[in-house]
């Protein structure tokens, strides 16, 4: 057991969890847990760490200004696979290490995605708003099954959602900036251009990081490419795609339905696009399985122990997100 790190951990759902909390206490003897079960932003965020060695870090904001006032600070173990919250110059340039594991939620999220799917495929969200509103009548969707399914961004996550779909008999199409041709050819998957996915698939999810080349990649011009009788998934993150042009194509019936677990803004602000009938929010569940979340915090805890400097090649193979 280490007895001379201080190991702090600003994840709450960590935090909460009796298994991980045990494990990582039986390797480190000195812990501060995040027990007010708190978001930490900015200077908030640069108390709690102070004073500690090592943390394991979730969806915190670790950038310049939170890691030049942390000098102690050595290790940070990444408690799931999205790192677009971690300024990955800074670790560089402040000499901090890091100790991350890509897709260890891959099954929990692909799941998830799955089930979106279905669920506006089948319009199972206008239809239980209207059972809630005292209305009972029968809403004619559609099968999963057969339907073109466009992947944008064929990661860990976007692999995973490939072997769940197998028995559906979809058609698969998939954008990315690199080439998995032999997953491709296993799997029968067609590998196109954005704009051509995006007219041609009748379910569009989105499984690519969130960075300066993703940012906003589905604007307004590029949502009208779909088709009116198509749905977007997203369980990446919120700001891959333009909220305020998608709320206006999905109340003007130019796409049928969305589903998004991310958002730009969290927990999100706008109201009218909440309150579409043909739009399905979750709270950023995606990694959130009993089953993941174990996952997630093993490989945050070997981070501690296991880590390196970040170099340009981790940038480059962000992963999916969380």
């Amino acid at each position: 057991m280490n007895t001379t790190d201080k190991v702090a951990v600003t994840s709450r759902s960590f935090s909460r969890n009796p298994v991980l909390r045990a494990e990582l206490l039986a390797r480190y003897a000195r812990v501060t847990f995040n027990e007010a079960g708190r978001q930490f932003r900015g200077d908030e965020l640069v108390e709690f760490l102070r004073g500690h060695e090592k943390a394991i870090t979730a969806l915190e904001q670790i950038d310049d200004y939170v890691l030049s006032r942390l000098p102690e600070l050595k290790v940070i173990g990444k408690y799931g696979v999205g790192i677009d919250m971690i300024d990955l110059d800074a670790m560089r340039r402040y000499d901090k290490r890091l100790g991350w594991t890509g897709g260890v939620n891959r099954r929990s999220v692909a799941e998830l995605t799955i089930s979106l799917s279905i669920a506006m495929l089948r319009q199972v969200q206008a239809a239980n708003r209207e059972v809630l509103d005292g209305t009972w009548r029968q809403h004619v969707g559609g099968l999963l099954s057969g339907r073109t399914v466009g992947i944008i961004g064929c990661g860990f996550i976007g692999k995973e959602f490939v072997r769940l779909l197998q028995p559906f008999g979809c058609p698969i199409l998939v954008n990315d900036i690199r080439d998995y041709k032999d997953f491709y050819a296993q799997h029968d998957i067609e590998a196109v251009a954005l704009e051509d996915l995006l007219t041609r698939a009748d379910v569009v999810s989105l499984h690519v990081p969130l960075d300066d080349s993703t940012r906003q990649m589905l604007t307004a011009e590029r949502l009208m490419l779909m088709k009116p009788t198509a749905v977007l998934i997203n369980t990446a993150r919120g700001d891959l795609v333009d909220e305020v042009a998608l709320k206006v194509a999905l109340r003007d019936k130019r796409l049928a339905g969305a589903a998004f677990d991310v958002f730009k803004e969290e927990p999100p602000q706008d109201k009218e696009l909440l309150a579409l009938s043909n739009f399905l929010a979750t709270p950023h569940i995606g990694g959130s399985a009993e089953e993941s979340i174990l996952a997630m915090g093993r490989a945050a805890i070997d981070g501690l122990d296991s880590n390196e400097i970040p170099n340009y090649a981790l940038d480059f193979n962000n992963g999916d997100s969380e």
